[in-house]
């Protein structure tokens, strides 16, 4: 009796069942327009096949019940984009109503279209134009979001947030950005003490090398504003210097950058860190112990020069027994006196400088090559230069990334 009960509750809920799928309209997907995207046409029918399938509120033809109408006719198989066509389409496959429209990529959105047709009446029955962000791996989902706000089905507002096409003065898409992260090549000139630095000898702790050093780096780049023709960037430069004259100044900069216009103009500014050779000493600017103009000093260097040509009574000598530097003359009202000085033979130390750059990003198709001056400052001196980069222009990533 208990299996008898189970068989004839099976077998009621499956009539049931039919007789609820038999009420359900029918409903064909004609193969939508797709235009600069690269999703096939029987891709976009199948999404919106599957998602009219999810609401569950149709019977809904798929291509293997399509085949054989579409494939005695060579109009449905082609263009087959009309109210008119889609209706003589619709009857021959004898169901209640058939959906198509097109698929277009359109910069950087989306557009989607969709037409629902009576096939009854031969009329439109309903129609949706919506525009996206330019996330050609979700296009299910706009699908799924057009199809529900047409059934008035409540859709995730998240969902609709992170597809929209935010078509605003200021966006946190890629619009109007040039990324120029990439490789960077360049040369600069020492100036101020780091020019005297770069040409003092060896024996004083300086450097004995032409004062102009080559750069090469990797620039890493973030907009965080754009408009079509505006970038506010934050940058991050790694650089070694002075490789082909034997020496190695490791840097990075973090800089503040704005980019204007269809032309990629652009000028930058923010501090660089980097690691420097330094003592305590004082350069002998009017050659006043003998052993040259600019001649250098560090602290030992003193004590052994004092040690040989003062005696331990002179004027020379502090009340702690420490031999001190003169003043060079009355006249020139220079005071020597021990401070922090590049030495190729002291410690290393982290030193700052500010950074001012100016430049245009040059484009030929997916290529951009930056080209920019600059001029790096700080109290002991400084180097102005010139740097070219390059890199290829990359495609968004999709929200699932």
């Amino acid at each position: 009796m208990k299996r008898l009960l189970l068989v004839i509750s099976a077998l009621t809920a499956l009539m049931v069942n039919a007789q609820e799928n038999a009420n359900k309209p029918s409903f064909a997907v004609a193969k939508p327009h797709v235009q600069e995207l690269d999703i096939p046409q029987e891709i976009a029918a199948k999404f919106i096949q599957l998602e009219l399938i999810k609401l569950d509120k149709y019977n809904v033809y798929d291509e293997f019940d399509m085949a054989e109408v579409i494939q005695d006719s060579s109009e449905f198989r082609t263009n087959c984009f009309g109210i008119n066509c889609l209706t003589r389409m619709g009857r021959k496959l004898n169901v209640d109503y058939i959906i198509s429209g097109s698929f277009d990529g359109l910069g950087n959105k989306i557009a989607i279209s969709l037409k629902w047709i009576d096939v009854k009446k031969g009329e439109l029955h309903m129609a949706m134009v919506r525009e996206f962000d330019n996330q050609e791996m979700e296009i299910q989902r706009m699908v799924e979001v057009m199809l529900k706000e047409m059934h008035g089905v409540p859709v995730s507002k998240e969902l609709v947030t992170r597809l929209e096409f935010k078509n605003e003065l200021i966006t946190s898409n890629n619009v109007g950005r040039i990324n120029n992260s990439g490789p960077r090549l360049g040369y600069a000139f020492l100036v101020g003490d780091m020019y005297k630095y770069a040409r003092r000898p060896i024996n004083q702790g300086g450097l004995d090398i032409f004062p102009g050093v080559s750069m090469i780096g990797y620039q890493f780049e973030k907009q965080y504003v754009g408009t079509e023709n505006f970038s506010a960037l934050l940058e991050g430069i790694f650089n070694f210097s002075g490789l082909e004259q034997g020496i190695f100044i490791p840097s990075f900069t973090l800089l503040n950058g704005f980019r204007f216009g269809k032309a990629g103009w652009e000028f930058a500014f923010g501090p660089s860190f980097n690691l420097r050779k330094i003592s305590q000493g004082f350069l002998d600017t009017e050659n006043s112990f003998g052993n040259g103009v600019n001649s250098y000093y560090s602290y030992n260097d003193w004590y052994d020069y004092a040690s040989d040509n003062y005696s331990t009574d002179s004027n020379y000598i502090d009340q702690y027994g420490y031999f001190y530097p003169p003043t060079p003359s009355e006249a020139s009202g220079e005071d020597y006196y021990f401070s922090d000085q590049y030495d190729s033979r002291g410690g290393l130390k982290l030193g700052t400088t500010w950074v001012f750059g100016f430049g245009r990003t040059f484009t030929a198709g997916a290529l951009n090559i930056p080209v920019n001056l600059f001029y790096s400052s700080s109290r002991s001196g400084g180097m102005v230069g010139a740097s070219i980069g390059f890199n290829v222009q990359k495609s968004k990533k999709n929200i699932n990334r």
